[in-house]
């Protein structure tokens, strides 16, 4: 499709999800001078956070630099797991045995705190158990994903399903990945929904919130830590930084360990009648085994694709990645072709160096950081957990808190280590699929001759 009919006249650069639930000015209210607690960051985990806290009768204020839900925690894929994330990007594979369970049981704890927290609360967030399938990008790639699909059935217990390529069709009506495998647990959700019923639960539990109020710097106070923000400064006894990907220098030392990357997304207008039914019959969240990661799945109600990716080494404003995206897109469907993008927008994903989550405090400031891409129920989890540390309520500290917190290598060139890490990705996927990777750059769709071949 030409550029210029490839947008849908209503086109949007900012997320489909905000349709439903749009993020919030709550700036009008000016700031107190004392809180109990300070929260940085209104997405999951500074608002699991606010409401935990509350609900013990702790004066909570959540700060946000932004309007409230406008970060990440809105502009995900919204796909709910557990564990996967930890076993898939090998972040376990240098770790003792008994480390590397104590990390998977905690990680596996985060889905069911999350199934609990939704029915608890009764969060209007459209959560849906409907399994997810990852696919093998290149042929070699089918026999990691079997190993993995192996390692995450015997140390997380989900329920796997491996797939032959002739088998994925009844998954994902294409033959453009090699096999894959489905885990029927893991299932999605409508984020910006549940970020704004977070910021409904905290309220209703006595926390305040507040926009447009930008941190400056946090330093020690005599009775606690002094909060300084562009619409003044708040004493608090204690302070939680859960900005994520969307750290800045406010405070340099988290800074320092956090490296923000930019994942983008499209949505396409609403499909015909029955064409969800043969690209994704059983509805599944979709990813691939790419280094730059492919992943896909229907809106909540079925009717659109939300399909997202980093197309490109070099970061673009979302319109314009959106064609390569959309390029991708049809190489996997090709019958997508003529379907217009009614939204396109990216987000800020927060990396840690050894690809953990982290809860760790410096300095007397507790930090809940690190989704590393798999955030909803992780960063959900972590920012009720971190608030039991600073209540002193914790039964138990969880493995994300007694791990090494090291800075990022070479953390004074952060500005160059996205392009040259996704550049990196970029070769090896390449190198895995050299026709597939050039053909997407051109923009070609697959013939029907060579869509059921080994390109």
């Amino acid at each position: 499709m030409k550029p210029a009919t490839l947008f849908h006249p209503d086109f949007r650069a900012e997320p489909y999800w905000w349709l439903a639930a749009p993020p919030e000015d709550a700036s009008a209210e000016p700031l107190p001078d004392r809180a109990d607690i300070v929260i940085i960051g209104s997405g999951f985990a500074g608002l699991s956070a606010a409401l935990e806290a509350a609900r013990t009768g702790a004066g909570v204020v959540v700060l946000d630099g932004g309007p409230l839900g406008g970060g990440a925690s809105s502009r995900s894929g919204g796909m709910v797991s557990s564990g996967q994330k930890l076993v898939l990007s090998e972040a376990l594979k240098d770790l003792p045995a008994a480390k590397a369970q104590a990390a998977l049981e905690d990680s596996k704890a985060t889905f069911a705190f999350l199934q609990d927290l939704i029915a608890r609360e009764q969060l209007d967030c459209d959560l849906a158990s409907t399994g997810r399938f990852f696919g093998a990008f290149a042929p070699a790639h089918f026999a990691i994903l079997k190993r993995n699909a192996e390692t995450l059935a015997e140390r997380t217990g989900v329920t796997i399903r491996l797939l032959s390529r002739e088998e994925q069709r009844a998954e994902v009506g294409s033959d453009y990945f090699h096999g894959g495998f489905v885990v029927e647990e893991y299932g999605g959700l409508h984020p910006a929904k549940l970020n704004k019923a977070l910021r409904e639960a905290a309220r209703s539990a006595g926390a305040v919130l507040h926009s447009h109020a930008r941190v400056t710097s946090v330093a020690r106070a005599s009775t606690g830590h002094r909060v300084e923000t562009v619409r003044g400064a708040i004493t608090a006894r204690k302070v939680l930084f859960a900005t994520n990907g969307y750290t800045d220098q406010a405070q340099p030392w988290l800074a320092r360990r956090v490296l923000p990357v930019m994942s983008f997304q499209i949505a396409t207008e609403p499909l015909l009648a029955g064409l969800m039914d043969r690209m994704i019959p059983q509805r599944r969240m979709v990813t691939d085994s790419r280094k730059e990661l492919t992943y896909t799945r229907p809106s909540p109600d079925g009717t659109r694709l939300l399909f997202g990716c980093r197309p490109r080494a070099r970061q673009l404003a979302p319109e314009r990645m959106a064609p390569a995206m959309h390029a991708r897109m049809c190489r996997i469907w090709p019958e997508l072709a003529d379907i217009r993008i009614t939204h396109a927008w990216g987000g800020f994903v927060g990396m840690t160096g050894d690809r953990m989550p982290h809860v760790t405090e410096h300095d007397g400031v507790l930090h809940a950081v690190g989704c590393n891409g798999n955030g909803v129920a992780l960063m959900t989890w972590l920012g009720f957990h971190a608030a039991q540390l600073m209540l002193g309520r914790a039964n138990r500290r969880s493995f994300f808190a007694d791990i090494p917190f090291d800075p990022l290598p070479l953390a004074p060139l952060k500005p160059l280590m996205v392009p040259a890490a996704s550049a990196a990705y970029h070769l090896r996927d390449f190198l895995a699929r050299p026709s597939e990777v050039i053909g997407e750059r051109l923009g070609r769709l697959p013939t029907v001759s060579n869509t059921r071949g080994d390109r």
